[in-house]
Parts: C-alpha cells; sequence; structure tokens
C-alpha cells in the first residue's frame, strides 16, 4: 500500500473533507461537543485552483454552510506567522457581511464561525497558557464576560501539538486530535472507535492510494517548504546587514574616537594656540 499523506497538508485536508461532506459534519460537531449539532453541510468551495497550490501565503480553507445557514470556515495550519489571527478574523467578518445583500434584514444574519486546528503551540507565555489547548473567542464583555453579543462570530483554536501532550480527556474531541497527529501509527489509529474518525482514515488511504493526488500534495508541500526558506533567507539577509550596518557604525565610532583621542593628546602636548595656528595653515585651507 502506498505511503499515507499527511493530513496535516491543508490540500490533502481540504479534499478529505470535500469529498466527503458527513465527514465535515462530523468534524465541525466534534470540535464544538458543547453546541447543537449540525445535520448537513454544503460546502462552497470544492474546487483548488492550480494557482492556489503554489501561491505563497495561501491556506487552502473549506467553507461551508449548514442547513440553517450559518457559515463554517474550516482550516488546519502548520505555519505560524505574525498576522495569523488578523487573517482569521478578517475573512471571518467577510463571511458575516457577505450573508447579506442591499436592503436584506439583519435578523436574516447567521452565524460566522472559524475551526482553525493549528499544527503549533500559539498561547504559551504563562503557565495557564500552556496548560490549556481548546479556545473559543466571542463578542463578550471584559468585566462582565457572562454579558455578550451571542456567538453570531466565533472563533474556534485546537493547537494539536498542545493537546496531545496535554492528554485531553476521551471523546470524539481527543480522537481527531490523535487522527491529525499519530496517523502514521496503525496501532494506535486501530484502537480509536470513533466512527468518523475511523471513516477520514479510510478515506486518507483511498486519497494516498491515488497517484495524482499524491502529486498535488507533493506540490504543495513543495511550496509551503520553499515559502518558508524564502522566509529564513530574508531573515538571514536581514540579520546579515543589520550586522554589517552595526560594524560599519562600529568602524566609524572608532575612528571618531581616534580623532578625539589624538585631539586631546595634541592639546596636552602643544602649546596654546596651536589649534588656531594649524587651521591658519595655508594646506589646511
Amino acid at each position: 500500500m502506498s505511503q499515507l499523506l499527511d493530513p496535516t497538508n491543508d490540500y490533502v485536508f481540504k479534499r478529505l473533507l470535500t469529498t466527503a461532506p458527513d465527514l465535515l459534519v462530523a468534524l465541525i460537531n466534534d470540535l464544538r461537543p458543547d453546541l447543537p449539532n449540525i445535520t448537513s453541510a454544503e460546502v462552497l468551495n470544492p474546487s483548488i485552483e492550480p494557482s492556489e497550490l503554489t501561491g505563497k501565503y495561501i491556506i487552502l480553507d473549506v467553507l461551508a454552510r449548514d442547513g440553517q445557514g450559518h457559515c463554517y470556515n474550516v482550516e488546519i495550519q502548520v505555519r505560524r506567522y505574525g498576522a495569523w489571527h488578523k487573517r482569521g478574523l478578517f475573512y471571518l467578518a467577510r463571511t458575516l457581511g457577505n450573508q447579506l445583500g442591499a436592503g436584506e434584514d439583519y435578523e436574516q444574519l447567521r452565524a460566522s464561525v472559524g475551526l482553525h486546528l493549528l499544527d503549533f503551540d500559539l498561547f504559551t507565555h504563562t503557565e495557564a497558557e500552556r496548560r490549556q489547548a481548546v479556545w473559543r473567542f466571542e463578542m463578550r464583555d471584559e468585566t462582565q464576560p457572562e454579558v455578550t453579543l451571542g456567538n453570531i462570530l466565533q472563533m474556534n483554536l485546537i493547537e494539536l501539538k498542545k493537546a496531545d501532550i496535554l492528554c485531553l480527556p476521551p471523546g470524539p474531541l481527543s480522537d481527531w486530535i490523535t487522527f491529525f497527529k499519530h496517523w502514521r501509527e496503525e496501532l494506535t489509529m486501530a484502537k480509536i472507535a470513533h466512527e468518523p474518525v475511523q471513516q477520514a482514515v479510510s478515506r486518507l488511504k483511498e486519497l494516498s492510494a491515488d497517484e495524482e493526488a499524491r502529486r498535488l500534495a507533493f506540490v504543495r508541500e513543495r511550496a509551503l517548504r520553499d515559502e518558508v526558506s524564502l522566509l529564513n533567507d530574508a531573515k538571514r539577509e536581514g540579520r546579515e546587514e543589520g550586522r554589517e550596518e552595526g560594524r560599519e557604525e562600529g568602524r566609524h565610532e572608532g575612528f571618531e574616537g581616534l580623532l578625539r583621542a589624538q585631539l586631546v593628546f595634541n592639546s596636552v602636548n602643544f602649546p596654546v594656540g596651536w589649534m588656531s595656528a594649524y587651521q591658519r595653515h595655508p594646506m589646511n585651507n
């Protein structure tokens, strides 16, 4: 059997979910176990354009709408960059704004929900942050967080690496985390009884046996690797330029220091008025 493709590759992730809407429904429900389940989902962007596979700073996401009109942006991210949260909030807000046409009633607005699986640690500044891996952000008051404007804008984040280490309580969410972190381990995956995850494993095997899917997954992986290399090259060049500027500034300051020392030495060893005489000398004018 072909080696399994990596489900954290966003091309593979999108192919898994867009070709199996019932799997997408299960994932949405399992990532938000405390909220009412959805029963159906329509994928709004099923196709993947060739330019998306090789484009810089592109994350292949899944846009979906459930039977009640609520919209979902589901994606997996393996790259951490400074403005990731601004990007996520921008697209979430745009999804909300695009729901209504001119003259339509605001009452028709439905929720816009972000579901982001992050294959890196995001919140690590405090011990409390390091002990939490599942996050939900909504519009709440700072002083009284129990007072909310509802969940019409909602961002859900799951830090996969941290969640795997923390060992969440057994259940569907934990099973999905195991899938995304241990998909290579056949014995580990065989112990999972949650049917949607087993379905995801079967779909991953089918996709991995497709030569064209393997080629496109490689194209995507190569593009992401090249992007990281270019960013690292730019950082190294920036550091080298900074060091060179520092060396040049140091040389300039050193030269000025030598001049000042020489002037002090001369003022001590030459008679009063030597400087004005030196400045009046024809060779120095």
